[in-house]
């Protein structure tokens, strides 16, 4: 019996802390946020990990899409907190895609996370303020399009730079 009283006690402590290291991660994603809030826009990625670690990026963009700051979390664990990634900054968000050099010389879970924030960005712009889910397809059909069309138009806005080098 005072094994189980012990054991039960034992739990609780670690539910607690665990409760408590919780909200300290929640704390810095809000500190975070609200720094790069401040700068400008802020397109956040995600890449959520169910065995693997988590991953989340945010990006605070002024109004022409370049990076004024960027930050990640990733890891496992509660105590994963932000880093900055200092490499993404001056560069344009339109372009952080999988064929981006930039890009790639990060870890997969951190590339598809950074290629979220540029869709969420892209989708954004493009004035659509929230995903639909695939019950709701022809409603999303419109939303696609808005989207395919801005990433066209991204598309030969990268080539056309690209050949006038």
């Amino acid at each position: 019996m005072n094994s189980l009283i012990i054991f039960a006690i034992f739990a609780m402590a670690a539910y607690v802390f665990q409760i408590f290291l919780g909200w300290q991660q929640l704390k810095d994603f809000n500190k975070t946020y609200t720094i790069l809030r401040k700068l400008g826009r802020v397109a956040i990625g995600r890449k959520p990990g169910k065995i693997k670690s988590g991953t989340i990026v945010m990006f605070a963009v002024d109004e022409n899409g370049r990076v004024l700051k960027a930050s990640k979390m990733q890891g496992v664990t509660i105590l994963a907190r932000f880093q900055n990634m200092e490499n993404f900054v001056g560069e344009d968000i339109h372009y952080f895609d999988k064929y981006n050099p930039l890009v790639r010389q990060e870890n997969k879970l951190l590339q598809e996370a950074i290629e979220d924030a540029r869709k969420v960005y892209l989708w954004h712009e493009a004035g659509i303020e929230q995903e639909t889910n695939s019950s709701n397809s022809f409603l999303g059909l419109g939303f696609y399009a808005n989207y395919l069309k801005l990433s066209i138009k991204q598309f030969f806005t990268k080539n056309k730079k690209r050949s006038s080098l």
